[in-house]
């Protein structure tokens, strides 16, 4: 078993529906009792195109007994079951994104998944809300944990918005 975090994001149509939806089908996923749900910010698109809605984004983490590839493909299956067109390009708006950010102590990288994820540590749309509920979590052969990283975050990111605190 290795403890998994998730990204979730969404900027298209009812943004805490389909986070919920995401949630409620990743919850299938895990070994029971063990899933934890940090608040929904809204935040400013990154590196999107112009006039790109805001984003409702957070992150869960559970324990999962499977294998990075496995999650992969039911994290890829929860996009499409939910509507996501990756045929649109690479960060256009969209109803759901669920990005596997790491898995325990797993380096992995086979050109279609790296865990950890490569850019995590530079969002803060990532790394505030990870530390509400990951904050002690250290990456594999990182001396730093998540909360560290978030307080030496070099960012232009504006500050984020708690829209929902429980959800």
């Amino acid at each position: 078993m290795a403890l998994v975090l998730i990204a979730l994001g969404s900027n298209l149509g009812n943004r805490i529906a389909h986070l919920q939806a995401a949630r409620d089908l990743l919850k299938n996923l895990c070994v029971p009792g063990t899933f934890e749900q940090s608040p929904v910010y809204q935040t400013t698109p990154v590196l999107c195109p112009d006039e790109s809605p805001d984003f409702f984004n957070c992150v869960v983490a559970f324990q999962y007994a499977g294998t990075p590839q496995q999650l992969h493909n039911q994290t890829q299956g929860i996009e499409f079951h939910l509507g996501r067109d990756r045929s649109a390009g690479i960060n256009v708006p969209r109803v759901i994104d669920v990005d596997i950010l790491a898995f325990g102590d797993v380096r992995h990288n086979d050109g279609l998944l790296e865990i950890p994820h490569p850019r995590m540590l530079h969002r803060r749309f990532v790394l505030e809300p990870l530390c509400e509920i990951a904050a002690e979590f250290r990456l594999p052969g990182d001396h730093v944990t998540i909360i560290e990283h978030a307080q030496h975050l070099d960012s232009q990111e504006p500050p984020l918005q708690v829209v929902q605190a429980q959800w």
